[in-house]
C-alpha cells in the first residue's frame, strides 16, 4: 500500500468516526449537544482536523443525513420484501417507515427537519436520497391508481407518513393509536 493510499484509508477512517460520533451523540443528548468542540474531544482529535473534514455542524448534519438515506431505504425494502400483496406491501412499508423513525429519531431529524445542506427533490439530490424515495415509489407506484401520477401519490403517503411519525415523536398523537393509523391511510389512500 501506498503512502497516498493510506492517507486516503485514514482520512476516510477518521471521516467515518466523526459521522459515528456525531450521530451517536445526538441520539442520546439531541443535536443541540453535536459541536465541533465536543465531537473534537470525543475522537481525540483537533478541532481543525475536524474542519479538513466538514467545514461545519451542517455539513456532518447532512453526512449523518446520507447515511441515514441509505439504511432507511435498506430498511424499507427489507419491511416489503415478504409481504404478500399489494395491501401487505404497503402496510408493511409504511410500519418499516415509522419503526425507522422511531428507532432513530437523531437521524430522522438530520434526514427531513434539519439543514444539512442537501437538495431534495432536485436534479442535484445526492443519490442515497432518491434511492430512499425510490424504495417509497416502488412500492406504492403499484397503488397509486388510474389517472394519478406514482411519484405525486408517493410524496402525499410519505407526507402522511411523516407527519404521523413527527407527532407521535412530539407526544401529539397518542403511539396506541399508531396501527390503527396505518390502516386507515392503507385503507384510504391506497387503491388497492
Amino acid at each position: 500500500m501506498s503512502v497516498q493510499e493510506r492517507k486516503q484509508r485514514e482520512r476516510a477512517d477518521r471521516e467515518r468516526l466523526i459521522v459515528a460520533t456525531a450521530r451517536e451523540l445526538a441520539e442520546q443528548q439531541g443535536w443541540d449537544a453535536v459541536t465541533t468542540r465536543r465531537l473534537a474531544e470525543r475522537i481525540e482529535y483537533s478541532q481543525p482536523v475536524l474542519y479538513s473534514h466538514f467545514r461545519g455542524k451542517r455539513e456532518i448534519i447532512g453526512a449523518v443525513a446520507l447515511q441515514g438515506a441509505t439504511e432507511m431505504a435498506v430498511a424499507l425494502r427489507e419491511a416489503t420484501a415478504g409481504a404478500d400483496g399489494p395491501r401487505a406491501r404497503v402496510a408493511a412499508l409504511a410500519r418499516g417507515y415509522l419503526d425507522f423513525a422511531e428507532r432513530n429519531p437523531a437521524v430522522y431529524d438530520a434526514l427531513f427537519q434539519l439543514d444539512g445542506g442537501l437538495a431534495y427533490a432536485r436534479e442535484d439530490t445526492p443519490a442515497p436520497l432518491k434511492d430512499a424515495f425510490a424504495a417509497l415509489l416502488e412500492c406504492l407506484g403499484e397503488v397509486a391508481g388510474d389517472g394519478v401520477h406514482p411519484g405525486v401519490f408517493t410524496e402525499v403517503f410519505w407526507a402522511s407518513l411523516h407527519g404521523i411519525a413527527t407527532l407521535t415523536r412530539a407526544g401529539r398523537l397518542p403511539p396506541e393509536d399508531t396501527g390503527q393509523r396505518v390502516e386507515l391511510l392503507v385503507d384510504r389512500l391506497a387503491v388497492l
